[in-house]
């Protein structure tokens, strides 16, 4: 293909796409040169021994590995039986909490 001797070639689609980040992607790039991001996972950590939420989960692994055999449980198979469980039972009030540092720190990055 030939180019005009007056303008530069057009870019092709896909390379504008590979260059340009998603907005999450941007955010979360953001969030981690700040320090925002381990700032948060530390609160979110906090909160949620706070709430019990992690003694609950201890208590749902325990019962699991009791149930199916201690030499009969891998990392996986917890991790499956408690993902959705533990998700669903973080209090709103955390989930409220974060999702406001998170706005915050949108508004003062100005994204």
């Amino acid at each position: 293909m030939r180019h005009s001797v007056n303008r530069p070639p057009t870019p092709d689609v896909a390379d504008d796409q590979e260059r340009e980040q998603s907005l999450p992607e941007t955010i979360n790039i953001k969030m981690i040169e700040s320090g925002e991001k381990e700032r948060l996972m530390e609160l979110l950590r906090e909160r949620l021994t706070e709430c019990g939420w992690k003694d609950e989960m201890k208590t749902l692994c325990r019962a699991y590995i009791k149930k199916q055999g201690r030499d009969n449980v891998t990392l996986d198979d917890l991790i499956q039986v408690i993902t959705r469980k533990g998700r669903a039972s973080v209090p709103a009030s955390v989930k409220a909490e974060l999702l406001q540092r998170i706005q915050s720190f949108l508004v003062s990055a100005a994204l």
